[in-house]
């Protein structure tokens, strides 16, 4: 894929992510704020959780699209079949296994283990993109898959932290997070850089399928105990 065709991706990725995120129509013509300010669109604790979900539910389904694609077309031409190793780098992240076990969790642990997850894929789904560029075994559209995906990550987590914000703007959560605002607080693999880079392209989807299956069910067990009358 050229660098112009890269950049003209970037823009409709831009404009497809906002709006699902910011949503659409007249509100959308103003930013959205968390605390009510002038001159933008205040939306309702729910409404930023509702957002959050069906966000993190299209990235989920993006990654198991590819995840499939890869094990269908990529993995017979490579001679990888019936070859298991699941190595994930998030893996040291402590994340709850299970319904129960993410319901025990503070709502401060939840959210920081979500936040976590989210900032530890932002350079690995960017760097496999670059990868797919230029390998064969990959059409276009599944690497555009991967740049929407990595894309999709960094304005989830944005749209997570607002969520963060306005709870702890209403008191429901601690101020804890506040020291967690930079990438080298919540990045885990900031000490191991290096295993994100030694995962095969395989390992890889594997993995942040696995992810963000766990973000979305974390986000919505998060919301069920926060504003439990929405949907729950």
């Amino acid at each position: 894929m050229s660098r112009n065709n890269i950049k003209q991706v970037w823009a409709l990725l831009l404009v497809l992510v906002c709006v699902e995120l910011c949503g659409s129509g007249r509100a959308s013509a103003a930013p959205i704020c968390v605390h009510g300010q002038a001159g933008c669109h205040f939306l309702s604790l729910a409404d930023l959780f509702d957002r959050v979900i069906q966000h993190s539910a299209r990235m989920h389904s993006i990654s198991s699209d590819l995840h499939s694609e890869f094990e269908q077309y990529v993995l017979p031409s490579r001679n990888h079949i019936g070859r298991i190793n699941r190595h994930c780098h998030t893996a040291t992240i402590l994340t709850p296994n299970g319904k129960e076990n993410a319901q025990r969790l503070a709502r401060e642990e939840l959210t920081e283990v979500i936040l976590k997850l989210l900032v530890a894929w932002k350079d690995p789904l960017w760097q496999f993109h670059q990868n797919m560029v230029h390998q064969d075994d990959f059409n276009n559209f599944s690497s555009n898959k991967a740049l929407e995906m990595s894309y999709m990550v960094h304005e989830l987590r944005k749209g997570v932290e607002k969520v963060a914000d306005r709870m702890q703007h209403l008191g429901m959560i601690s101020n804890s997070l506040s020291g967690l605002s930079s990438p080298e607080a919540l990045d885990p693999s900031s000490d191991t850089s290096g295993e994100s880079q030694a995962m095969s392209d395989h390992d890889l989807l594997y993995c942040f399928r696995r992810d963000s299956n766990k973000v979305q069910n974390y986000l919505k067990i998060l919301k069920c105990r926060i504003v439990p009358e929405n949907g729950c």
